[in-house]
């Protein structure tokens, strides 16, 4: 098939379109590189061809979700069978200053590429949704039962809006086949250390900030709370290697071919590790020392959240194979072997 990749050179993005290109797939990025590199496509086709995919069948468009025009010519030009749609803005602190480009970029943009689809007679979709839509819970593992609660950020708000736009669009067309993917926490890089997360400016997320402490790039790590009701009083969360994720979405792929309507699977592991779990096991994949202090706890951050990865494993055939320390030997590989992310 040929599938559409929105935001194609970003972390998730670019790991998906090696997945879909190894397996046989065409591949049509869309990105505008605002938080990623065109070098993540370089090295993409390099992974490509060192796996023995002499011209990987890949196409680039430089461009926004919420140029119509733009959207229209790419569908026009291509012939789509399906879309991946990971494009939009992720910080989460930067959604609570600045709210309304998260609503614009995020939703409106979605709703942008979803009338494209239609005009177009696309109709399979493979929406990038996040567990924050599922915020404080009240029990845990997560299950695709469990209720989804209002988000504390805009950023989680805009996710939970763009499902709803979904299962609406479903309910109105039988034509559509939607996976709406909950991932949990991605860490982790390509075995082959040639792309992996690259943060525009000082990470937000623990994994990259631990890496960068690690070359010296920062002091030390901020441990935010060490007085949660968790073995060792820090948060924690569900770790998935960035791969695994990856060829969920293949998986998923397969699944919206025959499951009609607006489908939901969460991507996780399954179990859950605590914040100084995380950091012993990067100072054993690195061999480096993590300074890290304790600070108070950030608004907005829970104690614990992991998922039951059963119903992924049941109906897409999906589990993962990382584990904690093989995610933190690639992300050391991918953050040594390139101190400066993509720019070096």
């Amino acid at each position: 098939m040929n599938i559409l990749v929105t935001g194609g050179a970003g972390y998730i993005g670019s790991h998906t379109v090696v997945e879909l290109l190894c397996s046989g797939h065409q591949v049509t990025v869309l990105d505008n590189f605002s938080n990623s590199s065109p070098k993540a496509i370089d090295r993409v086709i390099q992974i490509c061809k060192d796996d023995g995919l002499s011209e990987p069948p890949l196409t680039v468009v430089d461009g926004n979700i919420c140029d119509q025009q733009k959207l229209k010519k790419v569908f026009s030009e291509n012939s789509i069978d399906a879309v991946i749609h990971f494009a939009g803005l992720k910080a989460i602190g930067e959604s609570v200053e600045k709210p309304l480009d998260y609503y614009k970029n995020n939703v409106q943009g979605s709703i942008t590429l979803f009338q494209a689809m239609r005009e177009s007679g696309v109709c399979h979709l493979i929406f990038s949704s996040s567990a924050t839509v599922y915020g404080d819970p009240d029990n845990l593992p997560l299950s695709e039962k469990s209720p989804s609660k209002e988000p504390t950020n805009p950023y989680g708000r805009s996710k939970l809006m763009i499902e709803g736009i979904l299962k609406d669009l479903a309910l109105s067309d039988k034509k559509w086949h939607i996976a709406l993917l909950r991932y949990f926490n991605p860490v982790g890089a390509h075995p082959s250390g040639l792309i992996g997360e690259d943060p525009n400016d000082i990470p937000t997320n623990l994994v990259p900030y631990i890496s960068q402490v690690a070359i010296g790039k920062l002091e030390k790590l901020k441990v935010f709370g060490n007085d949660y009701p968790t073995p060792d009083g820090t948060g924690i969360r569900d770790y998935l290697h960035v791969v695994d994720l990856a060829k969920g979405h293949l998986k998923a792929l397969d699944a919206i071919q025959t499951n009609e309507g607006a489908n939901v699977w969460n991507l996780g592991t399954g179990q859950g590790h605590s914040v100084l779990e995380v950091i012993n096991a990067f100072e054993k994949a690195s061999g480096k020392t993590i300074p890290y202090e304790i600070s108070p706890r950030r608004d907005g951050d829970i104690a614990s959240c992991w998922t039951d990865p059963s119903k992924a494993k049941e109906e897409l055939d999906w589990t993962t194979e990382f584990n904690l320390n093989q995610m933190m030997e690639d992300t050391w590989r991918w953050q040594k072997n390139n101190p400066e992310g993509y720019n070096h």
